[in-house]
């Protein structure tokens, strides 16, 4: 009786949580809705400033996943995380200087209209359907560990299906993004990102209450810890050795960063490309103490879960979701919802604009259109994008048997790979490929990688990693190479180089 009670409480105060926050996004999309038009849900009209997006960019990028997932990797591969985060704000300062400037020089608004112009409207096509693709999984998986947290922990005990409560999350989203696109994601991100900061440092600090712990005691206790190995060295055979991590890091962050229309929209949508650059490095940089928060939060659960006798998940996703509902009191409890509400709006809402910008100017291309029947059109797919979000998250719901951000890496080694090939070649190689059979060879080379990861596995015991995305790109690149052989070499001087 006394669990179903606290089941209730828990249930309502998330309920209430969720009402208040909704309405303030509410507030503040009709705050910025005012006289918008398609350029403006698209790019913002290059208003944004560039600190305020970088602040929320850190909310977009750690999403619902980052906030659950990444407190319990220390069970299993302690904190060499922290190899690929590494990687990560190197990613950064490349795509600062090597995509940001070519982005601003062809004045784009999607970021796949450059493949285009470097080799035809067949790899244009391609590119951007590579990225809906891919970013619609991904933006779904992360917003469905969230769902199925709520689910569990708040709607199950009303009987509530959970494709209906996968179709209310989806449905707020839409109703505060739909208007103004850009504009509000910018300053609705900057808000998330504060709260889901926020409700991190607030859990660790009331966890050291708990714990009877200071700042120096939080410190001495991870130092001695036998999950506190961040670098592997020796080992080639393991996923977390450090090179295919940092490695890995650096080209997960140009691909999933630089060649991705939701995180790229953001900085296009800032005035020059001077500003657009400090906002990279300052998010770059930021991503770094972050993720070692979050993974100084994932030792102090498991040392307070082995003094206290209680018995782990087997799932790491489901740690820290465990002890802030049933174990660390309502104050963590409220701090919890806040921080995991925050980040899957942040992250699902800016994935919903991009792919809403993507799908109109790469694929229906509204630009041509009038600017009343261009609307009507950015509204359907507006609506369109929202509907697939659910059918994927029930889908995600029936064949999940793994931690999200694991199946999220993977699904981007397969899908960018290609984007990362084919931006690549653009960039460093003066060749032009044959337009028509670039699709042939994007969509080959994700078949290769999965037969050679395939066969190293079974015959050499060796499976790739977040090191298949980069396989996949160079299969991308010399098959493009392939096709362009007998044509004529760019001049020097054209677009390919900045």
């Amino acid at each position: 009786m006394r669990l179903q009670i606290l089941k209730t409480m828990n249930g309502n105060i998330i309920l209430i949580i969720i009402g208040c926050y909704f309405a303030f996004l509410m507030f503040i999309s009709h705050l910025t809705s005012r006289n918008n038009d398609n350029e403006t849900f698209f790019i913002g009209g290059k208003k944004s400033p560039w600190f305020l997006v970088a602040f929320g960019m850190i909310g977009t990028s750690i999403s619902g996943v980052t906030f659950v997932s990444v407190p319990g990797m220390p069970l299993h591969i302690d904190m060499t995380y922290m190899q690929t985060v590494l990687g990560f704000a190197l990613g950064y300062l490349i795509i600062a200087q090597l995509l940001l400037p070519l982005y601003y020089k062809l004045n784009l608004t999607s970021i796949y209209t450059y493949l285009e112009e470097r080799f035809g409207h067949k790899a244009y096509k391609t590119g951007a359907s590579f990225f809906l693709l891919s970013k619609i999984i991904g933006a779904a998986a992360r917003l469905y560990i969230v769902v199925l947290i709520l689910q569990r922990f708040v709607f199950d005990y009303w009987n509530v299906p959970f494709a209906v409560t996968t179709t209310v999350i989806v449905l707020l989203i839409w109703l505060y993004s739909h208007k103004s696109g850009i504009k509000t994601i910018v300053w609705t991100d900057a808000l998330q990102t504060f709260f889901l900061l926020g409700g991190l440092i607030m859990i660790i600090w009331q966890l050291m209450s708990k714990m009877n712990l200071d700042i120096d005691g939080v410190i001495s206790m991870v130092q001695k810890s036998n999950m506190s190995r961040i670098f592997i060295f020796d080992d080639w055979h393991t996923k977390q050795n450090f090179f295919k991590q940092f490695i890995s890091g650096i080209f997960i962050t140009i691909v999933m960063t630089g060649l991705d229309q939701d995180m790229m929209q953001k900085n296009l949508s800032i005035k020059t490309l001077k500003e657009s650059q400090k906002n990279m490095y300052f998010y770059g940089i930021a991503f770094i103490p972050v993720n070692l928060l979050f993974l100084t939060l994932g030792i102090l659960l498991i040392s307070y879960a082995t003094q206290s006798g209680i018995t782990l998940p087997e799932t790491r996703d489901e740690i820290l979701p465990l002890f802030a509902t049933q174990y660390l009191g309502n104050m963590v409890l409220l701090f919890f919802c806040i921080g995991i509400i925050a980040a899957a709006f942040s992250s699902a809402d800016s994935a919903l604009t991009a792919l809403t910008t993507s799908f109109c100017i790469d694929i229906l291309d509204v630009k041509k259109l009038p600017a009343s029947k261009a609307i009507v059109w950015r509204k359907r797919a507006h609506i369109i994008i929202s509907v697939l979000f659910v059918l994927i998250i029930l889908i995600i719901k029936t064949v999940n048997n793994k931690s999200i951000i694991d199946a999220i890496y993977m699904i981007a080694g397969y899908t960018y790979g290609p984007l990362l090939g084919m931006f690549a070649f653009g960039l460093f190689c003066r060749k032009r490929p044959i337009d028509k059979y670039i699709p042939i060879i994007a969509f080959t080379a994700p078949l290769l990688c999965y037969l050679i990861d395939s066969f190293s596995t079974r015959y050499y015991n060796y499976q790739f990693g977040y090191e298949l995305l980069m396989l996949n790109g160079l299969l991308t690149y010399l098959g493009l190479y392939l096709i362009s052989l007998k044509q004529p070499k760019l001049k020097k001087g054209s677009f390919y180089r900045i």
